[in-house]
C-alpha cells in the first residue's frame, strides 16, 4: 500500500469473546464485555459508537448464525457485520477449538472509509485500497476469484481466509452467505500493516518443474521428480517401503512462481511460496502428484511441517510488526495468561490498536505445544491489544491462497518510514 498516508485513521477497537453451550448466552457474555469497555470510555469522556464489527463463530454456533446476527443487530442497530464460521476462533491470548464460542471485534471506523461487499454487492474497482476477505472453500475457481478481487483494490492486497466450519461453511457480510466470498474493503486512510508467517520448514533447495501434466510433477531440473524427493528424505521406496511411505506422508511441496522468491532466508520460505499437499507418487516414471495443478517453470521446494520453525517464524513476524509500529507510544508487551472469557477482554483502544489473526486450522495450540500457545505467542510479542481471528481452511494474503500459514494484520496510527501493508505482508 505504497500510497497510504503516513498519518492514518485508526479505529478504536473493543473486544468481546466467550464460550457457552448456548450460543445466545455466549453472545450475551461477549456483549457484556464490550459494554463494560464502552462505559469505561464514556466515563473517561470518550463516547464510542460502533460502526463495523468483525464476528467469528465456531461451527457449533453456525446453525444459529441468522438468529445470532439478528440479535447482534438488535443490540447495536446500525452496525455493519462481517465475519465467518470456523472450526476454531481466536481472541487476545486465547483460542476456542471445537466448542460453542464467538469473538466480536467492534470498531468506530468512519463509514466513508470502508465498504462491505458480497456476491450481490461486488467490490467497486479502484475505489478501495485493501480488503478483509472471507470465503467458502468449495467455491469454484476460487484462486481466480481471489486474484480478480485483489486487482480491484488499489493496493492489490487482500488478507483473510476460508471458512473451516465442516457443517456449514458460512460467511457474513450484511447477511449470512454460503458459497462465494465476501468481506470489507478499506480506504487508503485506514492504517493496516500485515505479515505472513509460514508453518513449514524447507527440506532442500528450490528446483524448477521442467515437465508436468495437470497435478503430476514428472521432472524437476530435467530429471525424474520422485528419486530427487526420496534422496532429500533419505529413504528408499524399494528397500524400506513402510519407512519411505511414512516419510512421504509428512512431506509437502512449496510452490513458487517462476519469477518469485522461493526462499526468503536459508531454511525459510518467502512470501511468494504456497504450500500444497503431496497426494501420491508414480514410481514407474518417477512422478509426484500434488493437490494443485502446476505448470512448467514453477519452482518447487519439498518441505515438512515443523513446530519449532513455525514458533520462530511467528515470533519473528510479530516482532517485526511491533518494531515497524514504533516509536508510536506502544507500551512494552507483557507475558500474560489467556484472557478470562467471563471478564473484560483485551485492552482499551486508547492503549493499543486492534489486530486480526487468521491461522491455518492445522496450526493453533495443538501444533505449538499447548492450549492457546499460538495466540499467547502473539500476545507476548504485541502486548494486550484487542485481537480477533479464526482458524481457516486456507489463508489469503496479497492475491495468494496459502496453507499452513498465519496472516497477522494490525491497525496502526501511521508509520515513520516507507513501510506499508503491501510491503509489510512479506513473510
Amino acid at each position: 500500500m505504497s500510497d497510504a498516508p503516513l498519518s492514518a485513521v485508526v479505529p478504536r477497537c473493543l473486544l468481546g469473546h466467550a464460550t457457552h453451550p448456548d450460543p445466545r448466552l455466549g453472545l450475551a457474555l461477549a456483549a457484556a464485555q464490550i459494554e463494560a469497555q464502552r462505559h469505561s470510555l464514556a466515563d473517561a469522556g470518550e463516547p464510542w459508537q460502533p460502526t463495523l464489527c468483525i464476528v467469528y463463530l465456531t461451527e457449533a454456533c453456525a446453525p444459529q448464525a441468522e438468529a445470532l446476527l439478528d440479535e447482534l443487530r438488535a443490540r447495536w442497530p446500525g452496525t455493519d457485520w462481517v465475519g465467518c464460521a470456523a472450526w476454531g476462533v481466536a481472541a487476545t491470548g486465547v483460542e476456542y477449538l471445537e466448542e460453542p464460542a464467538l469473538v466480536l471485534l467492534m470498531t468506530d471506523l468512519p463509514r466513508a472509509l470502508y465498504a462491505l461487499f458480497h456476491g450481490r454487492a461486488p467490490l467497486e474497482p479502484g475505489r478501495w485500497h485493501s480488503a478483509l476477505v472471507h470465503a467458502a472453500p468449495g467455491t469454484p475457481d476460487l484462486d481466480e476469484l481471489i486474484q480478480e478481487l485483489a486487482e480491484r483494490t488499489r493496493g492489490n492486497y487482500l488478507f483473510g481466509g476460508l471458512s473451516s466450519a465442516r457443517n456449514r461453511a458460512l460467511h457474513i457480510a450484511d447477511g449470512v452467505h454460503e458459497g462465494g466470498l465476501s468481506g470489507v474493503a478499506f480506504d487508503a486512510a485506514v492504517g493496516l500493516l500485515s505479515r505472513v508467517t509460514q508453518g513449514c520448514q524447507p527440506i532442500g533447495r528450490a528446483r524448477t518443474i521442467t515437465r508436468c501434466q495437470d497435478n503430476l510433477v514428472q521432472e524437476l531440473d530435467g530429471a525424474p521428480a520422485l528419486p530427487q524427493l526420496l534422496a532429500e528424505l533419505g529413504v528408499d521406496l524399494d528397500a524400506a517401503p513402510e519407512r519411505a511411505l511414512q516419510a512421504l506422508r509428512h512431506t509437502l511441496a512449496g510452490l513458487t512462481r517462476a519469477d518469485g522468491r522461493a526462499l526468503d532466508h536459508p531454511g525459510q520460505f518467502g512470501p511468494d511460496t504456497e504450500v500444497r499437499h503431496l497426494v501420491g507418487v508414480e514410481p514407474t516414471h518417477g512422478g509426484v502428484a500434488l493437490a494443485e495443478v502446476v505448470e512448467p517453470g514453477t519452482q518447487l521446494t519439498f518441505c515438512r511441517r515443523d513446530r519449532s520453525a513455525a514458533q520462530r517464524d511467528l515470533v519473528r513476524v510479530a516482532t517485526e510488526l511491533r518494531e515497524a509500529l514504533e516509536p508510536a507510544d506502544l507500551p512494552e508487551p507483557t507475558a500474560t495468561t489467556a484472557a478470562d472469557p467471563g471478564g473484560p477482554a483485551g485492552g482499551l483502544p486508547g492503549q493499543l490498536p486492534g489486530a486480526i489473526f487468521i491461522s491455518c486450522s492445522g496450526r493453533g495450540g495443538p501444533h505449538f505445544g499447548g492450549p492457546s500457545a499460538e495466540l499467547l505467542t502473539v500476545q507476548r510479542a504485541l502486548g494486550e491489544l484487542p485481537l480477533a481471528g479464526f482458524f481457516a481452511a486456507g489463508e489469503i494474503a496479497f492475491h495468494h491462497l496459502y496453507g499452513y500459514t498465519g496472516v497477522l494484520s494490525v491497525f496502526h496510527p501511521g508509520l515513520d518510514d516507507d513501510d506499508d501493508a503491501s510491503a509489510g505482508a512479506a513473510g
